[in-house]
Parts: structure tokens; C-alpha cells; sequence
């Protein structure tokens, strides 16, 4: 049964993977290898290892476009730097601002295909660059769509695709429907989890932690027993070895492009 999936070359019992799958999708702000090391009575390295596979398993790669009226946006994530060793923090960080982070590039779909509630897609970028923002707009939303950004000049020139709204935060958070509001909101489910429950991302994992984020906001409206039979649904033909996880082989498992 555990050949071909996510739980395969595993000793953990099945019952224990569904527990931690169980948490893992219906806590809001995610939880955390010490939590699942205590639940289900595995060590802590053990816990930190199955959370990784079942981040892979919830993954929800899609070519289904984004569309009708669309937030475009982008954050940064790592540790402030007032927390850090000052020897870490003179070898990482190097500028102001977003120097020493990593960029997370976000889409909001307005209500949602459906009609009922947004949904989102997010991605690690290696910029913020306008070649890096057009790309994956175009990749992802729909064109014609409505978008909205705030006045970053990253989204500048984007208008021969799409309705571009701009919101100049320098004057304004909303003018009417002209916001990024519903982004920034993920953004704040997100930065809680890592800072609240995680504590600490690598920038190499970061993509797996976005996975979990979107998945847990995507099915938010739906019970716990549905988000869990949803997750689980994606545990085949999935795999990840210790060594890809931790960068030891040539073939590390990442995100799909």
C-alpha cells in the first residue's frame, strides 16, 4: 500500500502519517515537528522529516488560470535582522530593506471560479524584477482579467494584457475596489505561521511551506474531514528521500516550475 506514494520505505504506522496529515492540514497556523513529535510519539528529526513528504502530498500544481478580478503582489521572508547573531548578520545581510530574503511572489483570485471565496497561488521568485513579475502573471492569470497591484514599478507596462488598477500606498490602502488588500491578508496568515509555528524557514524549504499556506486558505470554507480527504488524495506517486530534502543529492526534490 505504501509502495509509489509519499509514505513509501516509511516504518511509521499509517495511523500516525493520517494524524500528522490531520494537523498539519486543519490547523490554521500550521503546526510545527515538536507538536507532531508529542501527538504521535516519534522523534522530533522523525516529525520534521514526515511533515516535509506530507507538504509534498498537499502540493496543488495547477495550468487553471486565475481570472476576473485578480491581486498581484509580493513579499519578503526571513529573520529580522535585530534578532540575528551580529556575525550572521554581517554575512547575510548586505543592503536595506529586503536584502538577505527571500521574495514570494502572490496572485488572489477575487471570490473565487465558483463565486463563493477567493483563492490564491504563490511561488518563491528570485526577484522583483518586471521580467520576474510579467512572467508569472501571464503564467498564471488569465488574460483580459482585472488586475490589481500597488504602484511597485515591477507591474509597469503589464496594461496591454490585462485592466491595470493601481493603488499608491503612499496615499491610499483602498480607493473602492482598487486594492491589494486580500493578498496582503494571505501574506499575514503566512508570516504567522512561519514566525508563530515554525519560527525559522531555510530559504530552500520555503516553497513547501507556501504549498501548506495556499492549500489550508484555498479549502478554508470546507470542514475538516473534506480538507483532510483532499490532502490525502495526493499522496501518490510522490516521493521524497531524506537526502533530496536535506540537499545531499545531485536531484534535489523541488517545486515545479
Amino acid at each position: 500500500m505504501k509502495v509509489g506514494t509519499i509514505f513509501e520505505d516509511s516504518p511509521i504506522t499509517l495511523d500516525k502519517w493520517f494524524t500528522a496529515m490531520w494537523m498539519l492540514v486543519n490547523c490554521k497556523n500550521g503546526v510545527s515537528s515538536w507538536e507532531i513529535h508529542r501527538a504521535i510519539d516519534v522523534c522530533q528529526k522523525t516529525a520534521w522529516f514526515m511533515n516535509h513528504r506530507l507538504r509534498m502530498a498537499i502540493h496543488t500544481g495547477s495550468f487553471d488560470k486565475l481570472r476576473g478580478e485578480v491581486e498581484a503582489d509580493e513579499t519578503f521572508i526571513g529573520g529580522l535582522a535585530r534578532f540575528m547573531h551580529a556575525d550572521r548578520r554581517e554575512a547575510v545581510i548586505k543592503g536595506t530593506g529586503g536584502a538577505g530574503k527571500t521574495v514570494v511572489m502572490g496572485l488572489l483570485e477575487r471570490h473565487g471560479a465558483d463565486g463563493k471565496h477567493s483563492r490564491v497561488k504563490a511561488r518563491v521568485v528570485p526577484n522583483v524584477q518586471r521580467a520576474t513579475l510579467h512572467t508569472e502573471i501571464h503564467k498564471n492569470v488569465e488574460p483580459g482579467s482585472e488586475l490589481y497591484t500597488d504602484a511597485w514599478l515591477g507591474y509597469a507596462g503589464i496594461d496591454s494584457a490585462y485592466a491595470h488598477n493601481v493603488i499608491d500606498h503612499a496615499e491610499s490602502y483602498a480607493n473602492g475596489k482598487v486594492h491589494t488588500n486580500g493578498i496582503e491578508n494571505f501574506w499575514s496568515l503566512l508570516k504567522r505561521g512561519i514566525k508563530g509555528t515554525y519560527v525559522s524557514v531555510e530559504p530552500f524549504h520555503l516553497f513547501r511551506y507556501l504549498d501548506e499556506q495556499v492549500y489550508r486558505f484555498n479549502n478554508r470554507r470546507t470542514d475538516d474531514g473534506t480538507r483532510f480527504v483532499g490532502a490525502m488524495s495526493g499522496f501518490a506517486g510522490k516521493r521524497l528521500t531524506y537526502k533530496q530534502l536535506t540537499g545531499k543529492t545531485e536531484t534535489p526534490a523541488q517545486a515545479p516550475t
